[in-house]
């Protein structure tokens, strides 16, 4: 008879049996200000249009495997340069994924070793998470205390570690600042032809800046977007703009048909409507400002500046904070253990008036 531990010490990677699996907390009953979402459903009239919509939606085929349609309309409304194309992936976790797996090596006759991932810490953990599936080196390098790059370690980091990749979060998760663009640059003009460097720009609807005009300028750059983030989380769609050569690249290792029907249809939906979700976007960045300086004026808290929907603060006593919000059914995100330069510091999502209003109340009561 099989020994189940036995099977899986025999089949399973070492570091897999070694790690853990992404963990999502159940927030039924809770208000949920720890994933970034926006708190916005569409209006009741175009919820209404969308169910039709979806209602005709082909279920019983495989979708039309070339995306054009979808395509074409976020070339036309999310500014792509003329001549580029995406391509598209379930969420930005699959794109990371496809990026990490077309620049792998993997060939044991291989001599120059295992490729590198590089990025800037504290950084989205996907970064890491993918480089370590796809059988990549990861490579972090420390921001600054204010959250900064730390451009000579950065460099010093290309320089010696000669990485494929090189991931710059644009505002940066989980902290939410926008690094200096002269440093991006810099870092994309030190790669050459040896690296590629990913600007992700998740949340782009919130900073309203942007590489992706540049393209043209730098064919070793690409830029990775989601619509996650301008209020389609649900439907999980990512997208990749480069240079068309290297988007054909990438193109081989996506998997066929990834994206479905049904979120192919709610994203079309959607991009007939951006208007509706940049309002929404521009009303969180309203608040985003009110609820920052709302907690700036704590005791004891620092609130750190923000290009995104939510907010990186450091409070005297991070776990205790986050223990008093969940009691009173509030979940924001401990950034704590996550990174030494994270010491006590939580994230807070940006969202109604009423759920910043519940969060103050409970924030106060914890301090």
């Amino acid at each position: 008879m099989t020994d189940i531990d036995t099977l899986i010490a025999n089949t399973i990677r070492e570091d897999v049996r070694a790690g853990h699996s992404y963990k999502v907390p159940d927030a039924s009953g809770y208000i949920k200000l720890d994933a970034m979402e926006n708190p916005y459903e569409l209006p009741d009239p175009l919820r209404t249009e969308l169910a039709t919509r979806l209602a005709d939606a082909v279920l019983n085929r495989y979708p039309v495997a070339s995306y054009a349609t979808l395509k074409q309309k976020i070339r036309d409304n999310l500014g792509v340069p003329a001549g580029y194309d995406v391509i598209l992936g379930n969420g930005s976790d699959e794109i990371i994924s496809i990026l990490c797996t077309a620049c792998a090596r993997q060939s044991p006759d291989d001599k120059s070793g295992r490729a590198v991932v590089l990025a800037p810490t504290p950084a989205f953990v996907m970064f890491q998470r993918s480089a370590q599936f796809a059988g990549m080196d990861y490579v972090g390098v420390p921001l600054q205390a204010d959250f900064s790059l730390d451009l000579p370690a950065m460099l010093a980091a290309i320089a010696e570690h000669k990485p494929a990749l090189v991931f710059l979060a644009y505002p940066n998760n989980p902290t939410g600042n926008l690094f200096a663009s002269e440093d991006v640059i810099a870092i994309i003009e030190a790669l050459g032809d040896t690296g590629i460097a990913v600007v992700d720009e998740a949340y782009q609807p919130f900073a309203r800046t942007s590489f992706m005009e540049r393209l043209p300028q730098y064919p070793n750059m690409v830029v990775m977007r989601t619509l996650s983030k301008l209020g389609l989380a649900g439907i999980r769609l990512g997208y990749l703009a480069a240079a068309p050569a290297l988007l054909d690249q990438f193109d081989k290792v996506r998997p066929p048909y990834n994206i479905n029907v049904l979120t192919q249809v709610a994203a079309e939906f959607a991009l007939d409507h951006l208007d509706v979700l940049d309002a929404q976007a521009a009303s969180l960045n309203d608040a985003r400002s009110e609820l920052a300086a709302a907690m700036a004026a704590l005791p004891g808290v620092t609130v750190y500046p923000s290009s995104a929907n939510f907010i990186t603060v450091r409070v005297p006593d991070a776990e205790r904070t986050c223990a008093t919000l969940f009691a009173e059914k509030v979940l924001i995100k401990n950034l704590s253990k996550m990174h030494g330069l994270l010491a006590n510091c939580i994230r807070v999502t940006v969202s109604t008036p009423e759920e910043n209003s519940i969060f103050l109340n409970a924030l106060k009561a914890s301090l």
